[in-house]
């Protein structure tokens, strides 16, 4: 049991110490690491938010997460709408600091475990780092193809040109594909980013929190 405590209290301090640490410096999700781990290639140049086309954030908000800018992490509204669905949940409910903290500290597929995790590392990330942070670790840890993580190089593979140059059509592209980045292509028009693109106009305000 002494064993186990304090394996739990070293756990408890690295998570600690990486929400710290995160506020700041570059981190790297657990399917970057695991590629590492299995000298699988990993593309990934990180950048600031700043050097990341608004249209980019416009684009994940318009199609993941339209309260993004007004939630403390978790969307209870969608939640609930989820819980209290009649034949039980058929959706998710996610918001996109929910997906990081999966992404930083969880595995991926479905699971109550999984997410009963998910919740208060969400709220707390959302607390200690801020949406403009939470939006620049989500674009910079995204999987965008096979081995390719974050905007940056997202944009390079598939439209030849730097995150900051990315028109509101190839953002929606790569929006439309977050969902499933292995078996759809970010590098062509879909119906998906059609509806993206569509959605885009009429965010308004609800992207403020990370602009400007």
């Amino acid at each position: 049991m002494r064993l186990l405590r304090r394996l739990l209290l070293a756990l408890l301090l690295a998570f600690v110490a990486s929400l710290a640490l995160g506020r700041f410096l570059p981190v790297a999700s657990t399917l970057m690491i695991g590629r590492w781990m299995t000298f699988q290639p990993v593309e990934r140049d990180w950048v600031p938010l700043s050097s990341i086309s608004p249209t980019l954030p416009r684009a994940v908000i318009a199609s993941e997460d339209q309260r993004f800018c007004s939630h403390w992490g978790v969307d209870f509204v969608e939640l609930r709408a989820v819980l209290e669905e009649e034949e039980g949940p058929g959706r998710g409910a996610s918001t996109i600091t929910m997906q990081v903290a999966k992404n930083l500290y969880l595995w991926p597929g479905r699971s109550y475990i999984r997410k009963g995790l998910e919740l208060p590392i969400a709220l707390l990330i959302d607390t200690i780092w801020g949406k403009k942070r939470v939006m620049e670790i989500y674009l910079n840890v995204a999987e965008w193809g096979e081995g390719i993580f974050g905007a940056e190089a997202a944009a390079r593979h598939y439209f030849r040109k730097p995150a900051s140059a990315l028109n509101a059509a190839e953002a929606a592209r790569l929006a439309s594909v977050l969902p499933n980045p292995i078996l759809r292509d970010a590098g062509r028009a879909s119906t998906a980013s059609r509806r993206v693109l569509g959605r885009m106009g009429f965010v308004g305000d609800l992207t403020a929190c990370v602009e400007g």
